[in-house]
């Protein structure tokens, strides 16, 4: 390994601590706490019942983010790509190998290539589905507990400073969703270096504390957790939705490895993450050993009085980088959803060269930041709150678990018997899990489940309205050759100038092409027929970026190629390479006008709801930077 892929290797160690790893690293901020002072199941807090919650909270954290994620889950990827919805597509045996980007269509007709599968939405791509939708929930929650916990540090200091702690939280977060824009890699470069000092912080704050009390750690001993459960009962039962709250990073991890890639994020847990956060959970239970009434804060009662001004603003830093993983995370998702064919095309800013993954998503960052805005004023503190937080991501990762043990049968062949032994053991843990987060349902667990049910509904929708109108026009469709040569006979008027009519499907003719002629009876002397293909690489040389076949009769079939971080520039890449001049040349798009009707199909109310995602689905002309003055748009009524 050279000196530069070391540099650059360790430069991403640092970025995935940065963006990869800040909620998993501030969970010791309210986990611990919630788990004994929760209204639902408050525990005494003594020798039996501390041990207990330590050894549950070292043994989930290798059990589900070591063994689990860092270890097996992060196998499946799909062209460096992490998250359950490619862990969908994997299961369903159609991933999409090559992309199509930014580039692609929001409506059939127009412009961009679309290579991807078609799944089907049954079975376990349903599955799929919902635990993708249900991290959209968590996307929002997280962002909003992890700051609203580190602010209210502020309330050990001077409690008087209460009233300030849900607007200086908003205002953190307006801040937060606003230097989105700038790109993961260069958020990651400014986190990446305060996540080394938080985790070294936590590490030594950890340290300290476990030297006082060692007997702490005898919480490695799984017998503990086993007395813990049979002591407390019912209590003991409901706690562990808390307690779960020590690993609601994990999925988030797994979503964003299209950002940092699987080596830079295990290097992560283990060198960095791992040792500092057993370290923190360890000291956290010593200090109880010591002193009970420490549960009221536990986490800023580990430093000395003089350090805890330093440590809540260090905390407030670590919790606005805390939030970055899952928004990262819904960034990746929305990015798949498009390319999977199950959400319209939306603006998607590619913000690295280097890498694939690194996208911003403005309007998902503009909704997340509402949604949590709206969360912390609604809910006030982190433990009202924190009633919200877990049913989303325990019911994702139970998906994951049972995604990926498909996956590792089918696809990675594994041997039977160890995936089921592996599967058994993960979905017993995270099913108790599960469970006991169900009963925060009427406290407010109910708000990511009614987001996730909301997300999957526009998912299926956009997808089997996508396959019927589909279906609708294939009825029709005539290969461009063929069409071509009916134009000889002289039934239609060759008019002078240029007309571009942008279309996926290069082979059969446009809809808008078939309907102008059919409507004017004319057409252009010179016609092209352009499709938008994205690469896998940044860039693509000039000498490659146009292919042109001459179809005859004045008709050309062109395909434009662009690497992910080009502008798709159509009009002015037409004028440069085949002196189509965009001030005299007329571009055609198709437009569909949907008509929901009684045909079988969808539900009408699930027609009319597609019917206006189609409306508000991202412009092409803007998209394709063509003159505006130029564009025209011929509509197709397509009756589902």
């Amino acid at each position: 390994m050279t000196d530069g892929t070391k540099t650059r290797g360790g430069a991403l160690v640092v970025g995935a601590l940065g963006v990869v790893y800040g909620d998993l690293g501030t969970s010791p901020l309210y986990s611990i706490r919630e788990a004994f002072e929760s209204p639902s199941h408050r525990l005494e807090v003594d020798r039996l019942n501390v041990l207990g919650a330590v050894s549950i909270i070292v043994w989930t954290l290798a059990l589900i983010v070591a063994v689990k994620y860092v270890l097996l889950v992060l196998r499946a990827d799909n062209n460096g790509e992490g998250g359950i919805l490619v862990l969908t597509a994997l299961v369903s045996g159609r991933s999409e190998r090559t992309r199509s980007g930014r580039a692609q269509s929001g409506r059939t007709q127009s412009g961009a290539s679309s290579k991807r599968p078609r799944i089907g939405v049954s079975g376990l791509v349903f599955v799929g589905l919902f635990g993708t939708a249900l991290l959209f929930g968590d996307g929002m929650i997280t962002p909003a507990i992890s700051v609203l916990s580190a602010v209210e540090g502020v309330t050990l200091i001077r409690p008087g400073l209460k009233s300030l702690v849900v607007p200086i939280s908003v205002l953190i977060l307006v801040i937060l969703f606003a230097i989105q824009r700038f790109g993961t890699g260069r958020v990651g470069r400014i986190f990446g270096p305060i996540m080394v000092v938080w985790f070294g912080v936590l590490a030594v704050l950890g340290v300290v504390s476990v030297a006082r009390t060692p007997e702490i750690l005898s919480a490695v001993n799984p017998a503990h957790a086993v007395r813990y459960f049979v002591a407390n009962g019912r209590k003991g039962f409901l706690s562990m939705g808390s307690l779960f709250l020590v690993v609601t990073g994990g999925e988030a991890l797994y979503a964003d490895m299209g950002h940092f890639g699987r080596r830079p994020i295990r290097m992560g847990w283990f060198i960095v993450v791992m040792p500092a956060l057993l370290a923190t959970y360890f000291g956290i239970g010593a200090l109880l050993l010591r002193e009970p009434e420490a549960i009221r804060s536990p986490f800023f009662l580990l430093a000395p009085g003089p350090l805890r001004l330093p440590l809540i603003l260090l905390a407030t830093a670590a919790t606005v980088i805390a939030s970055q993983a899952l928004i990262s995370g819904v960034f990746s998702l929305t990015s798949q959803a498009v390319q999977l064919g199950y959400a319209p095309r939306t603006k998607i800013v590619y913000t690295s060269p280097t890498a694939r993954g690194q996208i911003y998503v403005p309007l998902i960052n503009w909704g997340l930041m509402i949604a949590c805005v709206g969360l912390v004023v609604a809910f006030g503190s982190s433990a009202r709150l924190a009633a919200a937080f877990g049913l989303s991501v325990t019911g994702t990762m139970f998906i994951t678990t049972i995604l990926f043990a498909v996956h590792a049968r089918k696809n990675l062949r594994w041997n039977p018997f160890v995936v089921s032994i592996l599967t058994a053991v993960v979905l017993f843990v995270e099913g108790a899990f599960l469970a006991a987060n169900a009963f925060k349902f009427v406290d407010g667990g109910w708000f990511p489940i009614v987001v996730g049910v909301i997300v999957v509904v526009l998912f299926t929708t956009w997808k089997a309205g996508r396959s019927l109108v589909a279906a609708q026009i294939a009825a029709t469709r005539t290969p461009l050759a063929d069409y071509v040569s009916s134009l000889v006979d002289g039934r239609i008027v060759r008019v002078p100038g240029t007309s571009v009519f942008l279309y996926s499907q290069r082979l059969t003719t446009p809809p808008s092409l078939a309907a102008l002629v059919r409507t004017t009876r004319t057409l252009h002397d010179l016609v092209y027929v352009v499709g938008v293909e994205v690469n896998e690489t940044p860039r693509v040389d000039s000498s490659q970026r146009v292919v042109c076949e001459t179809v005859g009769n004045g008709v050309f079939r062109v395909t434009l190629n662009y690497g992910f971080m080009e502008e798709t520039t159509v009009a002015a890449d037409l004028e440069s390479h085949l002196q189509i001049q965009p001030g005299s040349t007329d571009y055609i798009l198709g437009r569909e006008s949907i008509i929901a009707t009684r045909h079988p199909g969808m539900a009408r109310w699930r027609e009319v709801l597609y019917s206006l995602m189609v409306r508000n689905a991202s412009d092409v002309a803007t998209s394709f930077h063509l003159p505006t003055e130029r564009v025209f748009e011929v509509g197709t009524r397509v009756e589902i």
